[in-house]
């Protein structure tokens, strides 16, 4: 039987049409092979310019195909397959956005005047001076506060900013992919974040 799909649709929209529906149909690798390769580069462009970081970009881009496929049944002819794919990655990316912002609060050192203060960003990726700072004094209160989190959760953030790895020696120590550590590492920091603020209230 011939596949039939919306008419008003351009010619490289059909022809994505007719892989989605053979992905759907008959699981073809192929098909979800071609999606990807179609629109790989231009989505990760997206991301860049969105998060202007080559790692999160990557990691969005992989995301957004990821919860494409997952999906792709829901997907119809009424509009272009790169306009769905490209709406799933912009939502995702604007979540991921907000998810990160920052989140800057002061806590006193101990001991000194009470002027003296550190200053941590909790969902940056990236270590920053303050942040740097924070760890490597290894404030007594600090270290309590870190020996809460569940111990692989803690291993992360001893490896990170205690030993100063960076994500690609943390995924090697520890034999993960590196996006697995990226997350986890950044859903670390949110339950650290959370036990001091709680605790320095």
């Amino acid at each position: 039987m011939e596949l039939r799909c919306n008419e008003t649709l351009t010619p490289k929209a059909k022809r994505d049409y007719a892989l989605v529906r053979a992905a759907i149909d008959t699981g073809s690798q192929r098909a979800y092979t071609e999606l990807l390769h179609n629109y790989r580069d231009s989505l990760y462009m997206l991301m860049y310019k969105m998060v202007n970081d080559p790692y999160d970009a990557e990691d969005l881009t992989i995301e957004a195909f990821d919860k494409a496929f997952k999906n792709l049944h829901q997907y119809t002819d009424d509009y272009a397959f790169s306009t769905w794919l490209f709406k799933i990655a912009s939502n995702n990316c604007v979540d991921f956005l907000r998810k990160k912002k920052l989140h800057l609060f002061t806590i006193d050192r101990h001991g000194e005047d009470e002027d003296s203060s550190y200053v941590f960003e909790i969902n940056d990726d990236r270590l920053n001076p303050e942040e740097h700072l924070f760890f490597k004094e290894k404030n007594e209160q600090i270290r309590d506060f870190v020996n809460q989190l569940k111990p692989h959760y803690r291993e992360l953030i001893e490896l990170r900013y205690y030993e100063d790895m960076s994500y690609e020696e943390i995924a090697q120590t520890l034999n993960l992919p590196l996006g697995t550590v990226k997350a986890k590492l950044f859903r670390a920091k949110e339950m650290l974040h959370t036990i001091m603020t709680k605790n320095t209230i």
